[in-house]
């Protein structure tokens, strides 16, 4: 049986040294580039990468690696565990040295994230969460919102997404949108009941969600893709079809008007 709370504080430890050396890199300058696609990758992205996959590895080493910033291989999927991280989820936010980055790690077991861990070190605020243990920032729990309905809802996400023409048959209501970098934590502060909603109508990467999915759910809030179908993870292609993570009650509301929506994945 695996124990839970000895991984997440190998992880947690792992995301608060990491959120230091990432600043600290950052102090010392960086050096920028461009991914495929155009996305910035910067001195400290890689970093942090090589350091949490040594640390992190080196105390489990037999589980399997994900990360946004080593090269995949088929080898993961051979692995009953494994490590999901993002070094750094929000880079431009941390280049340009505004607050909404993080770094989220995540043990996955079978296909489920089991712990998790969404480090934010410029805000001070540390979300983790085990299977079945509840989730907590900085030590206290949380959960998320009991918003019982759409009308002024905050969201998480560019407003632009709903005045796409498919929804048509129930329109939405107005409700007040607001953007932060970071994925991870956007799904961290629905967790914590801060914003009622994150949503995104893309496919987005494992590193990205894993360790969201478990704080949020953990916390009470439900998360799918819009067609409301479930995630797994440790899967060929690590990414999932789009993120609904809101507030229990309101995210069925959420996806059904997402029905008419074409999947990406």
């Amino acid at each position: 049986m695996m124990d839970l709370d000895a991984d997440l504080d190998l992880i947690r430890q792992a995301a608060i040294d990491a959120g230091a050396l990432a600043i600290a890199e950052r102090e010392a300058g960086l050096k920028i580039e461009s991914k495929v696609g155009g996305s910035p990758v910067t001195s400290g992205d890689l970093q942090v990468d090589a350091m949490l996959r040594d640390r992190l590895l080196s105390a489990r080493p037999d589980y399997g690696w994900l990360s946004e910033e080593t090269a995949d291989t088929a080898e993961r999927l051979s692995k009953r565990r494994i490590f999901v991280v993002d070094p750094i989820d929000g880079t431009v936010a941390y280049m340009k040295r505004t607050p909404w980055w993080c770094v989220p790690i995540a043990v996955v077991e079978d296909g489920e994230v089991v712990a998790a861990v969404i480090h934010a070190p410029e805000v001070d605020e540390t979300y983790v969460a085990t299977r079945g243990g509840g989730a907590r920032r900085n030590g206290r729990p949380i959960h998320a919102s009991d918003i019982d309905t759409l009308e002024d809802a905050s969201i998480l996400g560019d407003a632009r997404l709903i005045e796409a023409p498919y929804f048509v048959d129930e329109p939405w209501p107005a409700m007040r949108f607001e953007k932060r970098n970071a994925l991870a934590y956007r799904m961290a502060l629905v967790a914590a009941g801060a914003f009622d909603a994150a949503l995104a109508l893309t496919p987005k990467w494992d590193w990205d969600v894993a360790a969201g999915w478990l704080i949020a759910t953990e916390a009470g809030a439900r998360v799918s893709d819009h067609h409301g179908r479930p995630w797994a993870f440790n899967r060929l292609d690590p990414r999932q079809a789009s993120l609904v993570c809101a507030a229990p009650i309101i995210q069925p509301m959420i996806v059904r008007r997402c029905k008419n929506v074409p999947l990406s994945t």
